[in-house]
C-alpha cells in the first residue's frame, strides 16, 4: 500500500499532527468539540468533502474522511450495514465516538431501519493504535473486493492536501501555495492574508 500522503502520515508525530488539525479547524471556523474520551477536530471546504478528527486521552485517533462526489458515499445509497462494515477492525472504543451520536456539519447519520441505531458517514476510515496509523479492515476489504482506488475514493488523498503532511506547515507556506494558485489580486490581498494566518497559528502553537 504505497501513498505519498498516507506515508507522511504515519512518519509525523502525533502532537504536530494535532496541530495541524487545530489550525484548519480554526481556519475552517469548525467549533472543537469534547465528546467523552476524546476530542474532535474537522476541517471541510464548504463543498461536502470532510476531515474529520478524535484525539482520545489515552492517545489513539479516530480519522474520518468523506467525499460526497465518491463511489463510497453512503450516504446517497442509505447503505446503514455497509456502512457499518467500513468500521470493522476499529476498537469499539474508538467506533463508539461515532455511534448513536448527535449529527453535525461533517458527520450526518445513517440509521438502521430494524434498530434505530445511528453511525456517522465516512468514505474512509483510519485509525492510530498509538503506535502506528491503520486502514480498517471492512474499508481495506471492500476496496479490494470491488477494485475501488482506497486513498482516491475515500477522500483521503484531497481532505488530507491541506495539511501539508510532510510538507512545510506555517503561514508562509501556505500563503505561497495560495499565490501560486492566484488567489491574490495584489501584495496587499496577500499581506492581510498572511497576517491572519499568523494569528490563527499563534493560538495552536
Amino acid at each position: 500500500m504505497s501513498n505519498a500522503i498516507w506515508d507522511a502520515l504515519t512518519v509525523t508525530p502525533l502532537p504536530e499532527i494535532r496541530r495541524r488539525a487545530a489550525v484548519l479547524d480554526d481556519l475552517a471556523q469548525v467549533d472543537p468539540v469534547t465528546v467523552p474520551g476524546a476530542h474532535r477536530l474537522a476541517w471541510n471546504d464548504g463543498g461536502g468533502q470532510s476531515a474529520v478528527w478524535y484525539f482520545t486521552e489515552d492517545g489513539r485517533v479516530l480519522l474520518l474522511t468523506f467525499d460526497h462526489e465518491s463511489v463510497l458515499n453512503l450516504y446517497a445509497e442509505d447503505d446503514f450495514a455497509l456502512q457499518e462494515s467500513f468500521f470493522e477492525g476499529v476498537p469499539d472504543s474508538l467506533v463508539t465516538l461515532v455511534r448513536d451520536r448527535p449529527e453535525n456539519y461533517e458527520s450526518l447519520n445513517l440509521t438502521d431501519a430494524t434498530t434505530g441505531r445511528t453511525i456517522h458517514y465516512a468514505g474512509g476510515v483510519f485509525w492510530y493504535d498509538g503506535t502506528r496509523w491503520q486502514v480498517s479492515d471492512g474499508l481495506a476489504e471492500y476496496c479490494r473486493r470491488e477494485g475501488v482506488d482506497l486513498f482516491g475514493e475515500s477522500g483521503f488523498d484531497y481532505c488530507l492536501d491541506a495539511y501539508r503532511l510532510g510538507q512545510d506547515f506555517t503561514p508562509e507556506s501556505i500563503v505561497a501555495g495560495r499565490d501560486e494558485d492566484g488567489r491574490y489580486e495584489d501584495e496587499k490581498e496577500r499581506e492581510a492574508d498572511l497576517a491572519g494566518l499568523r494569528e490563527v497559528f499563534g493560538r495552536h502553537r
